[in-house]
């Protein structure tokens, strides 16, 4: 899907739309409930790991990103600045007010690292107090340069985890765990594919000890980072005199981990799981599930439909318990063609049609969107347990095409040539041999403008696919948005 083609599908289907200001865009009802129940899901998975919500200030004064220059250092060229705090009115325009100009200046939250543990410090006395589970949900703001909706913009919506322990074991657990939430979000509920592994040096987020991300493939070849989990060891605790007194009596650092999702996985379900037609969404963050479209000539409105009210009445209730979302679209005003149009690019997972020969007949014509057919289904008293089963296989199809073609896409090649090659025209996942060098690694970022997306094996030996030495670390390269 071409970059016009993808702006044109969330404008369209009113996912979102643009704002004044460049890479600030607005959410519409539809997509905002798309991330409403991707939160949900999550939300409830963490609740269950016994993290609680927080929310801290948007505004973090500049100081406390000094006392941990490191975590500055992925961000400093994208930061917003606030440095007044008044306008004064002159000739009927606004002006900024020189006298009310800031003692300390304030950044808009990028991440939340620095004010979390500057704050934790005065939590955090005894063993007692840990482990501290911090989850919040907030927006984040990063001037980006180039920006495209959902995937690369300077304000978005995420979720970010950050956590203390006692030890580094329990941050390792910490970091098994929410790497099974994660895989059970993205592969279970979003239905995307994706390889997991370590980040190297240069692109793991520089607060951390190491970063850990989840990696997947769109449709025309470019690579999308869906989640990431960082090690932060005692990084942020030492900068911030984080210290808690342990059974001994003695002070110690705690050990901390930081992860997150965010608005980017809309932008990677749309590029990944879209056709000609429009969007297809996975009915587990579907905001409706089923839309059912009557089907009468106006001379027999009257006649029938009392009795196809009576059907989707019916049909609600049964569904009702299950939690499916049903829409009942009986406007006269709009053709069914039109309507198929329009849901069919919304990509709603299943289209429900009844008329007069389904009324006569006791069934009803179900449309899959997934797979783009027609099936006919009788109205009997497991009409509820077959819709859901339909929708479950919906979801498992979508997982299944999507992993299909990324298989397709994810080549392993030893020859630099055809490496590059490769990169430049088609892109995809590329698996190859890196000698571990920091300069290997940017001389191949400078020629072909892929990156290291992670590592993921470190078993097998090979040979680097730049400078040929003997290596054992076998890594995925991938041109990103």
């Amino acid at each position: 899907m071409n970059n016009k083609k993808y702006k044109n599908l969330i404008i369209k289907t009113k996912i979102a739309f643009y704002s004044k200001i460049k890479g600030f865009f607005i959410f519409r009802p539809y997509g905002l409930k798309i991330w409403e129940n991707i939160k949900y899901i999550l939300n409830k998975m963490l609740i269950k790991t016994k993290h609680k919500n927080y929310y801290f200030p948007l505004l973090i004064p500049k100081s406390l990103f000094n006392i941990e220059y490191n975590n500055i250092k992925n961000f400093y060229k994208e930061c917003a600045i606030v440095t007044h705090t008044r306008f004064l009115i002159k000739k009927k325009k606004l002006v900024i007010d020189q006298k009310s100009k800031l003692n300390e200046e304030l950044i808009i939250r990028p991440t939340s690292e620095v004010i979390i543990w500057d704050t934790c410090k005065e939590w955090i006395q005894s063993y007692k107090d840990l482990p501290l589970l911090i989850n919040q949900w907030v927006n984040v703001v990063r001037l980006e340069m180039k920006n495209k909706m959902f995937l690369r913009n300077s304000e978005f919506l995420w979720q970010e985890g950050h956590t203390a322990h006692k030890n580094k074991k329990e941050a390792i657990n910490e970091i098994k765990k929410i790497k099974k939430i994660y895989i059970n979000l993205i592969k279970k509920k979003l239905s995307i594919p994706f390889i997991y592994g370590k980040k190297t040096n240069t692109e793991k987020f520089s607060g951390a000890k190491f970063t850990y991300s989840f990696e997947t493939l769109t449709n025309n070849g470019k690579c999308i980072q869906l989640a990431t989990i960082h090690f932060l060891a005692k990084n942020f605790s030492k900068a911030f005199k984080v210290m808690y007194t342990n059974k001994e009596n003695k002070k110690e650092y705690v050990w901390n981990t930081s992860w997150g999702i965010s608005t980017r996985l809309i932008g990677a379900m749309i590029m990944i799981h879209s056709d000609n037609k429009g969007l297809i969404i996975p009915p587990k963050i579907s905001p409706i599930h089923i839309i059912i479209i009557p089907i009468i000539k106006k001379k027999y409105y009257y006649k029938y439909i009392k009795k196809i009210n009576k059907i989707v009445k019916k049909l609600k209730k049964k569904l009702k318990k299950n939690k499916i979302k049903i829409k009942y679209d009986n406007n006269l005003n709009i053709t069914p063609g039109n309507k198929y149009f329009k849901y069919e690019k919304m990509g709603i997972p299943i289209r429900i049609v009844i008329g007069k020969k389904e009324i006569k007949n006791n069934f009803i014509e179900i449309y899959r969107r997934d797979k783009d057919k027609k099936y006919i289904l009788k109205l009997n008293n497991k009409i509820n347990i077959k819709i859901i089963n339909i929708l479950n296989k919906i979801q498992k199809n979508i997982y299944k095409k999507a992993k299909k073609k990324m298989i397709k896409n994810t080549f392993i090649i030893n020859d630099y040539k055809i490496f590059k090659k490769k990169i430049i025209n088609n892109g995809g996942f590329i698996l190859s041999y890196w000698d571990n060098k920091k300069s290997t690694e940017l001389k191949i970022k400078n020629e072909t403008k892929a990156t290291i997306r992670c590592i993921i094996n470190k078993k097998k030996n090979g040979k680097c696919i730049y400078t040929g030495k003997k290596t054992n670390t076998k890594v995925v390269f991938g041109k990103s948005y």
